[in-house]
């Protein structure tokens, strides 16, 4: 099966420190590799985790909060001092296009690359990618500004081929494609031989959920049902609910409770609060809830399956 790959390359909050990065991360899917949010420090751990910046041709930012954006100028900056040539898409809410038009045109005067701007709305639950292999759909959280999560979804794969079978009918190759699109093949003697016969089921597509920077809300859940894999925030333990609630993040049992009641198969907890020295307590208490959780962590790479 074709990987399907998050690299986590920073899961602090607000407040960088020694252990955490702000957030950003990397989907990797068929090739293609899309950046979420791009906080400080960005572009040191993309060279850790050996991700080479000419193969980042999309980013998306949940929000306009510093710890998620401060380090796409930099970034646009060094893709055009190794010549970069090919468009770099953004997709944000649409306030950060004025503010990153004014800064391009102080700090990054002559790129010789387009950085093509797509502005989303956070409110919405809305398709704002789509290729051959998956697509990207916002998640509508609830933040202290306009916020959103996305759904990385692959595209259902066609069904395998049966290379006996075709061997054994002499079927031309120039007939694999169309019957692995459902296209019945006649033989030269008349007789039909269906397509499924021809074929094996196809693995199921799979998706990931990126959710970060919301209050608890119940009803992501249902926009993330089914998903493989899910990454939520988990700002605060349990014990720092009213503050969790103050500043409109989640706890590591609401988190949990979030990918029980969607049926996830796994959960990643990330944008820890820079007030713990370890995450330990967060993950006991998630577990106790939804058992196959994980923490975050810089160079982390999990799959998606």
């Amino acid at each position: 099966m074709t990987p399907f790959k998050v690299y986590i390359l920073g899961c602090g909050s607000a407040l960088p420190t020694l252990r955490h990065n702000p957030s950003s991360q990397i989907v990797e899917l068929r090739d293609k590799q899309f950046m979420i949010d791009c906080g400080e420090g960005t572009q040191a751990q993309l060279r850790r985790s050996k991700i080479r910046f000419t193969k980042i041709g999309h980013v998306f930012i949940s929000h306009l909060h510093g710890d998620h954006c401060f380090g796409l100028i930099g970034m646009i900056s060094t893709f055009g001092m190794l010549g970069r040539t090919a468009p770099l898409h953004i997709y944000a809410p649409s306030d950060l296009r004025p503010l990153l038009k004014q800064q391009m045109e102080y700090f990054c005067q002559g790129l010789e690359y387009e950085v093509i701007m797509h502005d989303i709305d956070p409110a919405k639950n809305e398709v704002i990618y789509e290729d051959r292999s998956l697509t990207v759909t916002t998640i509508p959280l609830e933040h202290r500004i306009p916020c959103c999560g996305f759904l990385f979804k692959e595209k259902p794969l066609l069904p395998h081929i049966r290379r006996d079978l075709i061997d054994m009918y002499e079927i031309p190759l120039s007939q694999i494609n169309n019957i692995k699109n459902g296209i019945d093949w006649t033989s030269p003697d008349g007789t039909v031989i269906a397509a499924a016969q021809l074929t094996t089921p196809a693995e199921p597509p799979r998706s990931y959920a990126y959710c970060s920077d919301t209050t608890f809300k119940p009803e992501i859940a249902r926009l993330v049902e089914g998903t493989n894999t899910l990454y939520h925030e988990c700002t605060y333990a349990d014990a720092e609910r009213e503050r969790a609630r103050k500043h409109f993040h989640t706890t590591a049992s609401e988190a949990a409770s979030i990918a029980r009641d969607a049926h996830v198969r796994q959960l990643i907890l990330g944008h820890f609060s820079a007030r713990y020295d370890n995450e330990q307590q967060m993950l006991d208490e998630a577990r106790k809830i939804f058992a196959n959780t994980h923490l975050a962590n810089e160079g982390k790479v999990f799959d998606v399956c």
